[in-house]
């Protein structure tokens, strides 16, 4: 596999889907050979045949759990893995139009969805299409006697653990498929399994024993530089994913062993504070601080809407950032070509607060991570002369700027805004496709978490002085103004809750930790909605709850009130229900063996 972007055939597709002969009746009378079409006993026997069916493997992950171009659902959800894995965290708000814009995200943020929401359906049908996909390569190439067939077999058998890790997390006792299956079969939970039963702790560890026994057969990262080896599945992430798998287990020493050998091969790093941001963008691609990202390119074999490829980037750059056409001229520079949000995505005020205390104002990480109301209203272009070359003063009492809805303000918004998602011009690769899509690769883990899970490991060993020696590298790179002289698990929470903002870890580390002050803010998840107003175009009113202006002062326009929104939904998190999602209804109408999660 080369850095050179993936241009994912069908061909190969059906080669690793084992959907590739075709017969029909008229093969007696017309003994003519099927071009395009390779039979399924003709294949799985060379290198190049594990090279294609392992290439299929990754599309199907990207396809199908990614989301960017969802083959294994339908056309409502565009990116499943990076809202199931965040929208459920107390460290975000759902926001948008109103209370009723984007509902498959705020349902999970304010944990109202049921058995077929569509975010946890899709996504637990398309981990089980990547399962399927790695099982072919496995089922083909496991006891293959090539280096290139075994490193194939190793590759998948690493995905696969990782769509594990996803899986037991998710909804924690999922089937455990090691093979492919017949269509009729209907496997059982893996707990339930009359062969080889296995709890939620068990399949933690079998994931990490895994990516053990898949790691010699691995390519290592050549150098810190070696873009190729941040693209695929190399040693480096099986040992990270084996690390944190132990981690979650609670298998502390082993969980050193495995990441220590991450950060030994000296394969990674972090990237200097002035380009931590780039960590996010397509100028990061493939970084020395990238572990595991998935290769991103306009698949040319699918359609432009229909195939979703173009749709599902599209979600991805306007769901993840504020509804800024709600400003009176919207800011020009706030997405690339300044297209519209539906600002899927609000920051609550403690987490923006309590960042900015640790960070500080001069923090690469926080002003990479997240931006004042002010810094949007006030310090970003607007393309016009008149307003651009205003004072702030002059524009505190400008009605040409500001928030001009009275009614919903920016639903779902404090006085902090989410800026680590917005996307610059460069990520479109100069409007190929677009002012709007997308074509950065998407992040799977980067070296600042294997850092961050090896100062945990070391914490819960008693091994303070090592966690603390990594825990200030994470600190000192970020340009945060907290350095600490001493390390705990509080310390530890806080800087991966900071330091990860929006990189699918905040809601595992929470149900691991069974942290009962992150909980407490779950239970009363969509009770109290902020509004984020401008006093220019609406003051507060005599029923607004909790007024609370930027900065503390009303000598700043912006205000927030948390106005309890009318609802016919239960919100809020269940001790003893939400801390798995439920199976789909749909999975479970065929498959009798399965059963549901409590609660459900």
């Amino acid at each position: 596999m080369t850095m050179k972007k993936i241009l994912f055939s069908t061909i190969l597709a059906l080669a690793a889907t084992g959907t590739m002969t075709l017969t029909t009746s008229c093969e007696d009378q017309l003994d003519i050979e099927q071009k395009g079409v390779i039979l399924t006993e003709n294949f799985y026997k060379t290198d190049a045949d594990a090279e294609a069916a392992l290439v299929a493997a990754y599309e199907s992950f990207m396809c199908n759990v990614v989301g960017r171009n969802h083959d294994g659902g339908g056309p409502g959800l565009y990116t499943p893995l990076r809202v199931i894995v965040n929208d459920c965290g107390d460290d975000v708000l759902a926001a948008g139009s109103n209370s009723g814009d984007n509902t498959f995200g705020i349902m999970l943020n304010q944990f109202y969805y049921d058995a077929e929401a569509e975010v946890p359906k899709f996504m637990y049908t398309g981990l089980y299409h990547s399962v399927y996909a790695c099982n072919l390569v496995l089922d083909h190439f496991a006891d293959a006697t090539t280096a290139v067939q075994k490193r194939c077999a190793a590759e998948a058998r690493v995905l696969r653990a990782y769509d594990y890790f996803l899986l037991a997390n998710l909804w924690g006792t999922p089937p455990l498929v090691t093979k492919a299956l017949d269509p009729s079969a209907q496997p059982f939970n893996c707990d339930k399994d009359p062969e080889h039963p296995m709890d939620h702790q068990q399949l933690i560890e079998w994931i990490a024993q895994e990516c053990e026994n898949a790691a010699n057969d691995l390519d290592e990262r050549k150098s810190k530089d070696d873009k190729d080896g941040a693209v695929k599945v190399t040693k480096g992430f099986a040992w990270a994913l084996a690390g944190k798998a132990y981690l979650f287990a609670k298998q502390y020493d082993k969980a050193k062993t495995a990441l220590k050998k991450v950060i030994d091969s000296k394969k990674y790093d972090l990237v200097p504070g002035e380009k931590y941001a780039d960590n996010f963008h397509i100028e990061g691609d493939a970084n020395e601080e990238k572990v595991f990202e998935i290769n991103f390119e306009y698949n040319t074999g699918k359609s432009n809407w229909a195939g979703m490829i173009q749709r599902s980037s599209w979600m991805e750059t306007n769901y993840w950032n504020w509804r800024f056409d709600h400003f009176v001229v919207s800011p020009n520079k706030v997405y690339c070509g300044g297209a519209d949000g539906w600002g899927g995505l609000g920051v609550p005020q403690w987490f923006g607060d309590e960042f900015h205390e640790n960070d500080g104002d001069h923090s690469y990480r926080l002003n990479a991570t997240l931006k004042r109301i002010d810094d949007a209203v006030y310090h970003m272009s607007y393309g016009k002369d008149e307003i651009d070359k205003m004072t702030d003063e002059q524009k505190k009492t400008s009605d040409k700027i500001g928030i001009n809805d009275p009614v919903q303000g920016l639903y779902g918004n404090s006085t902090w805004l989410p800026f680590k998602q917005v996307m610059r011009a460069s990520d479109t690769q100069g409007k190929k496709y677009g002012d709007n899509i997308r074509l950065n690769n998407y992040l799977v883990m980067r070296y600042a978490e294997v850092l961050l899970n090896y100062a945990e490991a070391c914490i819960q060993t008693g091994d303070l002085d090592e966690a603390k020696k990594y825990i200030n590298k994470i600190q000192e790179r970020a340009g945060s103004k907290t350095v600490s002289e001493t390390v705990n698990m509080d310390v530890l929470k806080k800087e991966k809750s900071y330091e990860l903002w929006l990189e699918g870890c905040r809601w595992f580390d929470i149900m691991r930790w069974n942290d009962t002050k992150a909980k407490e803010r779950l239970t009363k998840a969509g009770t109290v909605v902020p509004h984020l107003f401008d006093k220019v175009f609406r003051a507060p009113k005599a029923d607004d709850q909790d007024v609370n202006w930027e900065y503390g002062s009303e000598a700043n326009s912006r205000f927030y009130t948390t106005n309890t929104p009318e609802t016919n939904f239960k919100v809020g998190f269940k001790e003893g229900k939400h801390e798995f999602f439920p199976y789909p209804q749909t999975v479970m109408d065929k498959n009798p063996n399965l059963k549901q999660n409590p609660g459900w």
